[in-house]
């Protein structure tokens, strides 16, 4: 009970402007992070695509998502968090309306206009995404920053949890409206249409945020030197791109490996994505109590190492219950990894460089989750699917133990 009242004490004492950005989260987390994360690589399965070239379009649209993220931060410092999260928003919206129209291109084509409006989808999502951690920093204290971001992570996954049970139930509802089967790729364009219009009031809860205030002071440890805060941002960067290959290998593959390997059902796959995405909430929410004692950094680094040990299952044990046990585990602890990670990164640099420091771990990122895409389709068609799960789990234990030496160092 304490802690539920200090959350609704914190969260009624925020910013207006925060209040309006988890409406803003709840309605990315429910298309981009539900519908879309669930439904686009199985609209490419129903297009007659295989793993080479679902894991081709998400690498080159996440080389575009890296390559765009330090001058999204760059950006940032000229136009504000705020415009730049508007013009990211739009891009994505524009990019997925004309994504949707590949089956009026004709086959020759088809493929181009699948990566180049794909591109146009993640650069926008890389000038927003970049733009989220400096401007929850802007609008929130010290006091109520673990509060404020761990309840945007729950909210994120909370209405992910809602987009993918969604996700698994609309293609067969549309399918029978429209008279086509499951196997037809009609049922996934136009769930995923409907999806992209709902970030359309996402645009006006950005807009009617008014000017981020000035950066308020942080406690944390800070490099104030030109090359040593390069140094520091450069290697967090190095350690964000190396975590976070697990949530990238489950993100592209997921999905495909219990549709196209295990053979389960579209309702199941969104249920079991659905139940990942809800246990990440609760998750989230106790971030406050563990960093109160541990510190962000310490669970971080805790997290990471439990991504790694969650993908293991996944790598040798070839059957939907474990596989999807090992899912939820590295949803819950993503969740956790993500903003502990984020305002350990924030809090030390100076608030002038945020910008850039989000900027280099997205691009970061981006980097890692492109690299896992492409070279994902040729890993699963060479070796199988336990291959590209076991390199998940090491990349992320290499970043974990790199994490841990310049973590104690620091802590000295």
């Amino acid at each position: 009970m304490h802690s539920v009242s200090s959350y609704l004490h914190v969260l009624s004492g925020s910013s207006r402007n925060a209040r309006l950005y988890f409406i803003t989260a709840s309605l990315v987390g429910l298309t981009l992070e539900g519908i879309h994360a669930l439904l686009f690589n199985l609209y490419l399965l129903r297009l007659g695509y295989g793993p080479e070239f679902i894991g081709l379009i998400n690498g080159i649209g996440m080389c575009a998502f890296a390559i765009c993220s330090l001058p999204a931060g760059r950006l940032t410092q000229r136009w504000g968090c705020r415009r730049t999260m508007l013009t990211g928003l739009f891009l994505v919206i524009v990019g997925y309306g004309l994504l949707l129209t590949v089956e009026l291109e004709p086959g020759t084509w088809r493929n181009c206009w699948l990566i180049a409006t794909f591109v146009i989808v993640t650069v926008g999502a890389a000038v927003y995404f970049v733009n989220t951690a400096p401007f929850l920093m802007n609008v929130t204290s010290g006091k109520e920053r673990n509060h404020v971001f761990s309840a945007y992570a729950a909210i994120g996954s909370l209405a992910g949890f809602t987009g993918n049970l969604a996700g698994g139930i609309l293609p067969a509802f549309l399918g029978v409206m429209l008279g086509e089967s499951l196997s037809q790729p009609a049922p996934y364009r136009w769930a995923l249409l409907i999806a992209t219009l709902l970030l359309l009031p996402a645009l006006l809860t950005v807009r009617a945020t008014t000017s981020e205030t000035a950066a308020r002071q942080t406690s944390g440890k800070r490099f104030e030197g030109g090359s040593s805060r390069m140094s520091l941002i450069l290697l967090l960067s190095l350690i964000r791109m190396l975590t976070i290959t697990s949530l990238a290998v489950v993100h592209f593959f997921f999905n495909v490996y219990l549709d196209a390997e295990l053979e389960v059902s579209i309702a199941q796959i969104g249920l079991v994505m659905a139940i990942g995405r809800l246990l990440a909430v609760p998750a989230a929410l106790v971030i406050p109590l563990l960093t109160s004692r541990w510190g962000n950094g310490s669970i971080s680094l805790w997290s990471s190492l439990g991504s790694a040990i969650s993908l293991i299952p996944l790598a040798f044990v070839p059957h939907w219950g474990t596989a999807s046990l090992g899912f939820v585990s590295v949803m819950a602890f993503a969740s956790i990894r993500y903003p502990t990670f984020m305002i350990y990164t924030m809090e030390v640099v100076s608030p002038e460089h945020r910008g850039v420091a989000s900027g280099a771990g997205e691009m970061a990122a981006g980097g890692s989750f492109a690299f896992m895409a492409l070279s994902g389709g040729y890993l699963i068609t060479a070796l199988g699917y336990h291959s590209l799960f076991l390199t998940g789990a090491i990349l992320t234990g290499i970043g974990t133990f790199i994490f841990s030496l310049n973590f104690r160092n620091r802590e000295r």
